[in-house]
């Protein structure tokens, strides 16, 4: 058939393709095609349609879903330079995509520009944009662009951020000083990230680390970096000269987890016997880390599903989802 050849010959198929190939009218297959309640079209019909549209992988352009809708369908994700494209960060990425398309939107990932109001967001108009940090300015202008839904992790006034360095951070914490607690320890260090990229998320992890040791009398944590090309010898050392000494370290991630028993391991020491250690973020590195590192887990599956839901209410208008808990403690062996 006409349509079937103009379709192997490259040309995106149109309604106006299925409709021939179905043989009924254009209004039909768009009918049949979007759902539409309240018309008598037979059940052999409909099944034509929509073989029609399978053999010629009929799929609407985005303008006429977003015609159809009233709005686009793209979620347009901005890769900052602030935060590097780490394993769980990959596993967030993964579930995000997926599930945006589970809810009928598209995930558009784009590096970071400088001028991110006037490219990539007017160019596709999406419907949401998440951002790990918007300026005030940015913002307005992407609203005024059309965009309807716009999350920076940055914003305090934001629900997924609110939960982020709010509800989440604070468990993560707990979870780490309370079990360093259990094991008798009274002066807890922090290892704070490798990446200097991470800085803002590791000062909002002290503050936590701080609040959390508060509620326990202890004093605030030692916070000194461990680097990840040569370990945390020069940490693990002016831990231990600290009188009294710490004992305990809360890593911020695996990395840095890691980075700490490398340190250990060039004094001659081991953990948990002369330095206790918890991480944050499981990885295959951690469990087979010698000893096996004690970490604080973050389930991604349920923090992509929470920020999806939030998106998806305040697309519709809805009221927003209740806050899942999405943090866990796996003993091992280094505390």
């Amino acid at each position: 058939m006409a349509s079937e050849g103009a379709a192997r010959r490259g040309r995106r198929t149109t309604i106006a393709d299925v409709a021939q190939a179905a043989g009924v009218s254009r209004t039909t297959v768009s009918f049949v095609l979007n759902g539409t309640r309240g018309q008598t079209i037979p059940e052999s019909t409909r099944q034509r349609v929509l073989q029609a549209a399978e053999r010629l992988r009929y799929a609407p352009s985005a303008e006429a879903r977003a015609l159809r809708r009233g709005r686009s369908d793209v979620v347009l994700l901005y890769l900052a330079p602030e935060l590097p494209l780490t394993t769980d960060l990959g596993q967030l990425l993964e579930h995000l995509a997926a599930m945006f398309a589970a809810a009928g939107l598209t995930v558009i990932a784009q590096p970071w520009t400088r001028y991110p109001d006037t490219e990539v967001s007017k160019a596709i108009t999406p419907a949401v944009v998440l951002a790990w940090h918007l300026d005030e300015d940015s913002v307005t202008a992407m609203r005024r662009n059309g965009v309807q839904v716009v999350v920076s992790l940055t914003d305090g006034s934001d629900p997924v951020a609110r939960w982020v360095w709010g509800a989440r951070e604070e468990t993560i914490a707990r979870l780490q000083v309370g079990r360093l607690v259990e094991a008798g320890h009274r002066r807890l260090g922090y290892a704070l990230p490798h990446d200097r990229r991470l800085a803002e998320a590791s000062r909002k992890r002290l503050e936590a680390l701080q609040r959390a040791c508060a509620e326990h009398g202890l004093p605030d944590p030692v916070a000194l970096p461990v680097p990840a090309d040569d370990g945390a010898h020069a940490a693990v050392a002016s831990w231990r000269a600290m009188t009294p000494a710490v004992t305990g370290v809360c890593a911020h991630d695996d990395v840095a987890a890691l980075a700490v028993l490398a340190g250990l391991r060039r004094h001659g020491l081991s953990a948990p016997a002369d330095l206790a250690v918890i991480g944050v973020i499981d990885s295959p590195a951690a469990r087979l880390a010698c000893p096996p590192l004690t970490m604080v887990t973050v389930d991604m599956r349920a923090t992509a599903r929470y920020t999806v839901d939030v998106v998806t209410a305040l697309l519709e208008g809805a009221p927003l989802p209740p806050a899942p808990e999405v943090v866990g403690l796996i003993e091992r062996m280094s505390v």
